[in-house]
């Protein structure tokens, strides 16, 4: 089980996701705000600013919220400057941990940060020091009942970089730029996504066994519970079999 993009599958099945919905909105509206700063109000002109929105409907956030996000960045977010931060250190087991965050105090975030790590048998590391590990992709997941072979053909000829079967599902890689192209072409063709995202895909990984895995989940629980942080990565790997044991 890939730490790249499983950790939101383990997730569900430990039954976290309803526990913390209140707390992944306020996330997505953050990150609206600051696309919509930074790029514009008009997902259709703002790659970033429409990835976020696509990704809080994914998660049943109301039209609502989504628009006053969007007004509250495209008018200038008074009184608020968020900085965007990449933090780099190492879990259970030697695991390569990106985390992205967004801050309106540098300070407090550093500090919560690395409190964390420390608290959860990491340590946080120096810029730089597992960034070269991963690779920004994009990435679109669909269910192992989709046909393969139809799904491999149609995302080639869309522009995808990759597609892999994995043991609960196929996953399409493409370039960041190219990502919603080829989203939007697969979906024309009939096949429904399970999730879709950019993300940090790792060069390597770490089998995690045991008491090492069970650190692992709950160092990155533990950081995405932060208010300020907005996305974590990790190069963890976890067996079937291990993860049945820790349920």
């Amino acid at each position: 089980m890939s730490g790249h993009n499983k950790w939101s599958t383990i997730k569900h099945k430990k039954g976290a996701a309803d526990a913390k919905r209140g707390k992944t909105f306020t996330k997505l509206i953050k990150e609206i705000s600051v696309a919509a700063k930074l790029g514009g109000g008009d997902p259709n002109g703002n790659p970033r600013l429409r990835t976020a929105v696509d990704k809080a409907k994914a998660e049943n956030m109301p039209k609502d919220n989504i628009d006053r996000a969007i007004k509250k960045g495209t008018g200038g977010m008074e009184g608020v400057t968020y900085e965007e931060i990449v933090y780099e250190g190492y879990g259970p087991g030697g695991a390569a941990v990106l985390v992205e965050v967004l801050t309106d105090n540098r300070n407090r975030s550093v500090s919560d940060i690395r409190s964390i790590f420390t608290k959860n048998n990491g340590n946080m590391g120096e810029a730089g020091c597992v960034s070269w590990m991963f690779s920004k992709k994009g990435l679109i997941v669909y269910d192992k009942s989709i046909d393969f072979d139809q799904l491999f053909e149609a995302a080639i000829e869309a522009g995808a970089d990759d597609v892999t079967e994995q043991d609960e599902q196929i996953e399409v890689t493409t370039e960041p730029a190219s990502f919603i192209e080829v989203r939007e072409a697969l979906e024309a063709k009939g096949f429904k996504r399970a999730n879709a995202e950019i993300t940090m895909i790792p060069q390597t990984q770490v089998v995690l066994e045991g008491k090492q895995a069970e650190s692992m989940l709950r160092l990155l629980d533990k950081l995405e519970d932060n208010d300020d942080v907005q996305n974590v990565y990790a190069n963890f790997d976890i067996s079937a079999e291990e993860m049945e044991k820790m349920m």
